[in-house]
């Protein structure tokens, strides 16, 4: 008879807070977290920028065209972002896959671009102490006086950029796992093997092979213990984070290149 009764009252649930649900209040607790640590290292490059007398100004027109080049495709990646979110409010689930791929290739475009920069900023001379010398390299006596006379410069641009370019690359990442689940491990393994054997390990981006070996374990674990697909409200909470990474390149982009553009 107890237990009878006790089946007649209704379960009392807590509400979700301000009426969505748990993973998109998560995700939205991070990027706050997350936009901690970027206001903190923009706040440091600008400490640094205004607090140095003779700022250096190296970023001549290949730069500035590279870096608009990149904002270009960060851009893009957010338009084929949104119509990702739409596909997927939709339920079209090809439609979804296809934006998704397209916002992936925006940001892999992103950071071949960034990894170009960097690497010829370095062979120029504009380094930090840990970085090895690019053997055969020519060092430009220009990039060479900044790391020495300002060397404050060099380590908040790498630090600043390297943490966007961590960030787009787990994003690209996160994506993959989204549009593709299982079948995006192999390609990961592919990805990390072929960056383990093709990046010298003297290289500065040797470093960005143990994150994609980190992440694939991690991923595996995840999608072999859990298997799911991947819903709107899953699509919509992987487009928050990517936007917020695209958002804060466009501080980034103005503060870092354009007002450190060398005027002829």
């Amino acid at each position: 008879m107890a237990d009878s009764a006790s089946h007649d009252i209704p379960s009392v649930y807590e509400p979700s807070l301000f009426g969505t649900y748990s993973k998109k209040i998560g995700m939205w607790l991070f990027l706050l977290s997350d936009s901690l640590t970027f206001g903190a290292l923009l706040y440091a490059y600008s400490y640094g920028r205004i607090s140095t007398a003779g700022w250096p100004t190296p970023f001549h027109s290949e730069s500035i065209v590279n870096a608009t080049i990149m904002t270009a495709f960060l851009l893009t990646s957010s338009l084929t972002m949104v119509l990702a979110v739409r596909a997927s409010v939709e339920r079209n689930a090809k439609a979804q896959t296809l934006w998704l791929l397209a916002t992936m290739a925006c940001g892999i475009g992103f950071i071949v671009l960034h990894g170009r920069e960097w690497s010829n900023l370095i062979e120029k001379g504009l380094s930090l102490p840990m970085f090895p010398a690019v053997p055969g390299a020519v060092a430009d006596p220009e990039f060479v006086n900044v790391s020495k006379t300002v060397p404050q410069f060099a380590a908040t641009f790498f630090g600043l950029t390297g943490m966007h370019m961590l960030h787009v690359t787990l994003g690209v990442i996160y994506l993959g796992v989204v549009a593709l689940r299982r079948k995006f491990i192999p390609i990961l393994l592919a990805l990390w093997l072929a960056a383990w054997l093709l990046i010298p390990s003297t290289s500065p981006f040797h470093y960005g092979s143990y994150v994609l070996l980190i992440a694939a374990i991690v991923i595996s674990i995840i999608l072999w213990l859990k298997p799911k697909v991947y819903d709107s409200s899953d699509v919509e909470v992987a487009g928050l984070y990517w936007h917020f990474v695209d958002l804060v390149w466009m501080f980034i982009f103005p503060l870092v290149y354009l007002m450190s553009a060398k005027i002829l």
